[in-house]
């Protein structure tokens, strides 16, 4: 329960900015509420007795000389049992909660817990009376949903022996369950949840290198442009190009414990399907329902433009939480453009200096806090390991990758999956363009890659971008005097190119089979693919005519290949490797007589 304290009033407003004075007693970054129907806000400057104030709720019809109340914390989180499986607004409101109070809309000032206050969860606790207890430390665990057990840990900074603790059963979040007393003396209180401020990364042990790579079944990231488990990749794209579907696939398909999607600044509509779809859509990994481990954050672009800030942190700090328990957690930020467009405008009112295109000066300090949460990390406590993965969609006007939006949050990415709008026209999905994408995770996972898949994936992926890079170059002079010119052995690389462009790097996002592919199955495509090419090149070297190795029944085999092999038939990749073979023996036959 929030206490409202000091009192100050407003003296100025403009739209989400609002100045108050008479703020004596408040302090920098204090979660306040504003105007009569306390509006929540955040103090961001403190000059004396004068403050100004970022509201993240409509301001219409407030007027100068309301009061301004004081909450005496920052702007925070609730972290406890109830997160997973909720839908929550920017400031963590949960949307459910709200529509039974407000009916459609949300209500200004509108006032309601993040979390259950009365629901009762099945505690087990896990320490006893006298047992000295460190921050990070696990107390107790319940089931939060069928697949995530949440442990409930002491927070950090605090510390004790254990004077009491409660017998196993049932217990709201608020209720005490264990008693903590430092070597002062000092006691402190536990329940079921604790609260940490947004702006404030939690505190971990240790950052580990990042080895394991964060499977999506997406072939085109898997194989060629992979993400660690605890790194950053960022999805640029003009307007159509793709980006919410493949954020939405990869929080389909992507194999982290925790799914953390934020809907920052874009349309109603798109959040909207992503609500209804996620309430239904069966978990590839468990075959229960996904939003049984899946955490929804709803800020649309209707809603106020201040609170598209507010919501990349609430979501980033629900990320740390979790990553805290030992899970892996994927952050989707869906886009980071729209937020940039918030610090943008907050500047203006704040009438700051501008940098390029009205951007503030601090845009990229912003973008480097905001990603520099991501990390593999030993937490703090009991000897767990977990992860925070983020995906930044990144939305240039006009698909111009030299915006300062993309252009800064490239600087702070590893993996870099350039969406291109010819692509997505054509209806190539993942419309990624394997010619500006990149991930610079390729030589942290090749040890776990050659264990786990096969030590030839490497050399196969980096002979598949050759060819495609040759076929890039030969379409310049195919455009100009066609492709009948070129002398066999480059038609022979076009014909690959198309292979791996259609047959691999397509997929198809409503197949049962193609939708999701494993690493070892993308392996075998591939092989395949480079296995013809391998087989075919040397005939050529020997002048056999492009239009005998050019077999369309075996061509058209290994396009369909994504769509008629599912993942637990692998055995039949090798029939078509030996049908490869024999046509190719029969060709060498008929030509060496």
């Amino acid at each position: 329960m929030i206490i409202l304290t000091n009192k100050g009033k407003i003296s100025y407003i403009n739209g989400p900015v609002v100045r108050g004075e008479d703020m004596d007693g408040f302090i920098m970054g204090e979660l306040v509420r504003v105007g009569e129907i306390k509006l929540v806000g955040e103090i961001i400057s403190l000059n004396r007795n004068n403050a100004t104030i970022q509201v993240y709720e409509p301001t219409e019809g407030m007027k100068p000389g309301e009061p301004i109340f004081s909450t005496g914390r920052p702007l925070s989180v609730q972290l406890g049992p109830g997160i997973i499986g909720n839908i929550f607004d920017g400031i963590q409101r949960p949307l459910p909660e709200i529509s039974k109070k407000s009916g459609a809309f949300v209500a200004r000032g509108i006032n309601v817990s993040a979390l259950s206050l009365d629901k009762e969860w099945d505690v087990k606790i896990t320490v006893k009376q006298g047992d000295v207890l460190k921050p990070g430390q696990q107390i107790a665990e319940l089931e939060e949903t069928s697949l995530i057990t949440h442990k409930v840990m002491v927070p950090p900074g605090i510390s004790g022996k254990v004077v009491d603790a409660v017998p196993d059963g049932r217990y709201t979040i608020d209720e005490e369950i264990i008693k903590l007393e430092n070597n002062d003396g000092e006691e402190t209180s536990l329940n079921l949840y604790q609260e940490w401020s947004v702006r404030e990364p939690r505190p971990y042990r240790e950052h580990l290198s990042i080895g394991k790579p964060l499977v999506t079944g997406q072939r085109v990231f898997d194989t060629f442009f992979p993400l660690g488990k605890g790194g950053t990749a960022a999805v640029p794209g003009g307007f159509g190009a793709g980006k919410t579907m493949i954020q939405h696939q990869l929080a389909k398909w992507s194999d982290a414990d925790i799914i953390v999607y934020v809907g920052c600044g874009e349309r109603g509509n798109e959040m909207t399907e992503v609500l209804e779809e996620f309430s239904e859509l069966e978990d590839p990994q468990t075959g229960k329902l996904l939003m049984e481990r899946t955490v929804l954050i709803a800020n649309t672009s209707n809603m106020p433009v201040s609170a598209r800030e507010a919501s990349i942190y609430t979501g980033i700090t629900i990320a740390e939480y979790y990553r805290d328990m030992g899970y892996n957690i994927a952050l989707m930020a869906d886009s980071t453009s729209r937020w940039a467009e918030a610090l943008r405008e907050i500047s203006g009112r704040l009438e700051e200096m501008p940098a390029e295109e009205g951007f503030p000066a601090y845009l990229p300090s912003r973008l480097a806090e905001f990603y520099e949460r991501a990390g593999y990390v030993k937490t703090l406590g009991d000897d767990r390991e977990g992860s925070v993965s983020i995906i930044g969609a990144v939305s240039p006007p006009g698909g111009d990758f030299s915006e300062p939006v993309t252009r800064n949050t490239k600087r702070f990415v590893r993996c870099f999956w350039a969406l291109d709008k010819d692509l997505a026209g054509a209806r190539h999905f993942p419309a990624v363009s394997w010619l500006e994408s990149y991930s610079e995770y390729l030589p942290d996972l090749t040890d776990w890659m050659n264990e786990n898949v096969n030590e030839e994936w490497i050399d196969l992926r980096n002979q598949a971008m050759s060819l495609l890079k040759e076929e890039d170059r030969l379409q310049e002079i195919v455009q100009l005097v066609g492709e009948d010119v070129l002398p066999d052995n480059q038609r022979l690389i076009l014909e690959v190119a198309r292979l791996i462009k259609v047959g691999f790097l397509q997929q198809n996002a409503f197949s049962d089979i193609d939708r999701y592919a494993t690493i070892k199955k993308q392996y075998w495509m591939l092989k395949i693919i480079i296995y013809l090419y391998e087989r075919a090149k040397p005939l050529i070297d020997k002048n056999v005519p492009i239009s005998e190795i050019r077999d369309e029944e075996l061509l058209s085999k290994i396009r369909k290949m994504k769509e008629t092999i599912s993942d637990d038939e692998l055995d039949k990749f090798k029939d078509i490797q030996d049908e490869i073979n024999s046509y190719f023996q029969e060709l060498e036959k008929k030509y060496e007589s």
